[in-house]
């Protein structure tokens, strides 16, 4: 896939539990969800009586916005994911165009549960790689499609500093997935090892249940 910008694209709780292994005992913690965009997961957990912060620049704006700005960019992905449909794992989604339908509905649900988040403090604009939280603030930080996955749009300087951030306010930080956009590793994910490793946290990759894009079914963890 070829994107110039970061797009709005949501996943369910469901694809979290996948991606990221989460455990029963994992969703009682004090989560921080990192570029959740319109993701229903925040919406599925509060309704669950669960606790999740989301934070994306895109909370900016109003749900009509993100609304329009998800169906604006929703032909260019679908049609790009179609064309390249080799690169995925068709197993959830029957092809392209399941995918798309998935990815609305998921936003419906976002939308529908955004306006009274926000207020409530659910939904943070805020951004990497600088934070308004405290150190400490969360218990596990889940970053889905973000870092590693742009690569060509985040430098390994931004990585580096925003896994630090992640790690400030995070007890546990976990990141999925470990591929670019085009399906090929993250190629400075060995430099990142190494340097969490010599500043003394813990450090994992992790097989996932989730694969869509091939390739894709690892999660980096890290703790302190």
């Amino acid at each position: 896939m070829q994107l110039n910008e970061i797009v709005p694209w949501g996943r369910t709780l469901d694809e979290y539990r996948s991606m990221f292994s989460l455990s029963e005992t994992d969703l009682d913690l004090k989560i921080l969800g990192c570029g959740d965009g319109p993701a229903s997961f925040n919406a599925e957990m509060t309704k669950l009586g669960k606790s999740v912060v989301s934070i994306d620049p895109v909370y900016q704006f109003s749900a009509a916005q993100i609304e329009q700005r998800v169906r604006d960019t929703y032909d260019s992905i679908v049609s790009q994911v179609r064309q390249n449909a080799s690169r995925y794992v068709w197993q959830t989604f029957r092809d392209a165009d399941a995918l798309g339908q998935a990815r609305l509905n998921v936003m419906e649900t976002f939308l529908s549960d955004y306006e009274a988040g926000k207020p409530a403090g659910r939904y943070l604009c805020q951004a990497l790689p600088s934070l308004d939280f405290n150190d400490d603030q969360f218990e596990l930080c889940l970053c889905s499609h973000l870092l590693f996955l742009y690569a060509e749009q985040l430098s390994l300087d931004f990585h580096m500093v925003s896994i630090q951030e992640l790690l400030r306010v995070a007890i546990e930080v976990r990141i999925f997935p470990l591929i670019q956009l085009n399906c090929e590793p993250y190629p400075h994910l060995d430099v990142v090892l190494e340097e969490l490793s010599r500043k003394g946290y813990s450090v994992q990759i992790e097989p996932v249940a989730y694969e869509f894009q091939k390739g894709g079914n690892k999660m980096l963890k890290i703790c302190r």
